[in-house]
């Protein structure tokens, strides 16, 4: 059989390569996707890839599944996979142009579906004008009666068409606006302050992991070594990935900052007897944490909730409050 190949570059993610039709690999690849996913077929490419694996670090997991599926099924398998990640700039650049794509194809789509929708309406229309005027019976057993009963068959699928058209015009309008607010949801302030929160969270893990160390408490504590020879070498790529992410969302946000789209504060900013203003509502601090702020309820006395620092969009003073109402 034919030597496949399974390639991971940052720029082109994961692909399975050298395929032809026929060859049976299809069908493998079919199965494995039921079973585990992430593979998918890309018929823009008419390859398989890994899906969201472009700028990320291999899915090693997937891959070698992948791998043991088809030399299973008696083909050759070679595996190039290049760790190497591009910079965080780059990829975001690139990531944008995809997405600017995306949106731009999908645009097309929803105008020429609704053109096809104006077609329908038009056809609609012309199919119910040769319907009989007024409501008129059909006239059983007379000469017209078959024309009659086509004449009403071909206006209702007519119409029916008219709807579909429609509605798939709407739901590529529907899907082409939702693109094109992705880039802007994922440069909102308080996202990019949740992801550098995620990323900073998954790098300390990965550093225990490096470390070693003990975890659990007493009787159930477990010791673990550091990671050691092709494990340790994933994990170091991934966390020198990830430190470039960090460092690159860490600018984002203090422009935006800077710019005044977000407040940026911080325990030291925040008191008890503060207001800050959460998703439209003002709620009087209870205390200042690390990463959030007990706020009392509204609602209920005694009850107090948190809210992350990112998601305050105004802050007051307790001082202030009180100069207010005096």
């Amino acid at each position: 059989m034919t030597t496949l190949t399974i390639a991971h570059t940052a720029e082109n993610g994961t692909l399975l390569e050298s395929t032809s039709r026929g060859d049976g690999s299809y069908e493998v690849m079919a199965e494995l996707r039921q079973s585990i996913g992430h593979w998918r077929w890309a018929p823009s490419l008419q390859q398989w890839i890994i899906v969201s694996s472009r700028d990320r670090q291999p899915k090693d997991y997937y891959i070698d599944a992948a791998a043991k599926a088809l030399r299973a099924s008696g083909f050759d398998v070679e595996l190039q996979i290049d760790r190497t990640h591009r910079s965080a700039a780059e990829a975001e650049a690139a990531r944008a142009e995809r997405q600017e794509d995306r949106v731009d194809a999908l645009e097309t789509k929803a105008d020429r579906r609704a053109d096809k929708a104006v077609a329908a309406d038009a056809a609609s229309r012309r199919a119910a004008g040769r319907v009989p005027p007024m409501g008129e019976p059909i006239k059983i057993g007379h000469h017209s009666e078959h024309r009659h009963r086509r004449s009403i068959e071909k206006a209702w699928d007519a119409l029916g068409r008219s709807v579909k058209a429609h509605d798939a015009a709407d739901e590529a309008a529907s899907r082409a606006a939702a693109a094109a607010r992705t880039t802007e949801h994922r440069h909102n302030p308080v996202t990019v302050a949740n992801r550098i929160d995620t990323l900073e969270a998954e790098q300390r893990a990965d550093q225990r992991i490096l470390d070693g160390g003990k975890r659990g408490r007493p009787p159930y504590v477990y010791e673990d070594k550091p990671a050691s020879g092709e494990y340790r070498e994933k994990v170091t790529a991934r966390m020198a990935q990830r430190a470039d992410d960090i460092e690159h969302w860490k600018a984002v946000r203090a422009k935006q900052i800077a710019d005044g789209e977000t407040l940026g504060l911080t325990k030291a900013d925040v008191a008890k007897g503060d207001a800050v203003k959460v998703r439209g509502d003002w709620y009087r601090v209870v205390r200042a944490n690390a990463k959030t702020v007990t706020v009392e309820s509204r609602y209920i006395a005694g009850h107090n909730g948190t809210v992350p620092y990112q998601e305050i969009r105004e802050h007051r003073k307790a001082a202030d409050l009180t100069t207010t109402k005096a």
